[in-house]
């Protein structure tokens, strides 16, 4: 089971959560929500680092299908996480949350370079971390990016938040007996084909540094709160449990 309290996380915040009830875009009344969900666990004193998806303004992988050349698409991808960074960060620190943007592409204009003891630094130092344009090499995704950050920012926990309250053993959108896991192997997880999780990479990368995943639904009370806290909410991937459904 979870341990009692993570003291450092990694969020991994889909693009989508920005997008309210817009077709894409940056909707600032969702952004606040966003925020207000960060701050609840901020004022916990717990240690914040967010990875943060552009899929609300451009996704590099759907792009590379319509003819634009795959590395640059996922380049404009990139940028459209820094968009992203910059709403949220706007966002937190309207409701007095301080927060650091950091890019891994270059953007002194905007954002820091992501040095990672300087955002190791500034969390220590109470500050929000938001690391925007992933990795900064294409044919990487956000998934990917989020679980590398996590391991060199010696996070306790990767945390998915989703529009779904855990991880099923099948789309629980389209199949009313769908069962959600309450906890789960990475390997498991890993052969999951009918529920898209993270991509393979991003969980192979956590099961083999022993990075566990927390996948949780963000627009659903206290939910990020409770999943900080180690409550039995969502689902918890690890290579330490074993895989069992929701009673």
């Amino acid at each position: 089971m979870p341990p009692k309290r993570f003291k450092r996380i990694l969020l991994k915040v889909g693009g989508e959560a920005m997008m309210g009830n817009r077709n894409f875009g940056i909707d600032p009344v969702a952004a606040i929500e966003v925020a207000e969900k960060i701050k609840q666990i901020y004022t916990e004193h717990v240690q914040i680092a967010i990875v943060i998806g552009g899929g609300n303004v451009f996704r590099g992988v759907a792009g590379s299908k319509q003819g634009i050349d795959r590395a640059t698409a996922d380049y404009i991808g990139m940028m459209a996480t820094v968009m992203n960074g910059l709403a949220l960060q706007d966002a937190l620190e309207q409701i007095g949350v301080p927060t650091r943007l950091q890019s891994a592409l270059s953007m002194p204009s905007v954002a820091e370079n992501f040095i990672r003891r300087k955002a190791i630094r500034h969390m220590e130092k109470g500050r929000v971390v938001i690391l925007g344009a992933g990795t900064g090499v294409p044919y990487v995704t956000t998934d990917t990016g989020a679980s590398l950050h996590a391991l060199e920012l010696h996070c306790d926990v990767l945390m998915k938040a989703t529009k779904v309250n855990g991880i099923y053993d099948k789309d629980p959108e389209k199949h009313n007996d769908a069962r959600r896991f309450a906890t789960l192997t990475f390997k498991d997880a890993i052969q999951i084909t009918d529920v898209e999780i993270m991509d393979t990479s991003a969980l192979a990368m956590s099961m083999e540094n022993n990075m566990p995943l927390m996948v949780f639904k963000l627009f659903d009370g206290d939910s990020l709160l409770q999943a900080v806290k180690g409550k039995n909410i969502g689902t918890y991937v690890s290579n330490n449990v074993e895989t069992k459904f929701v009673q």
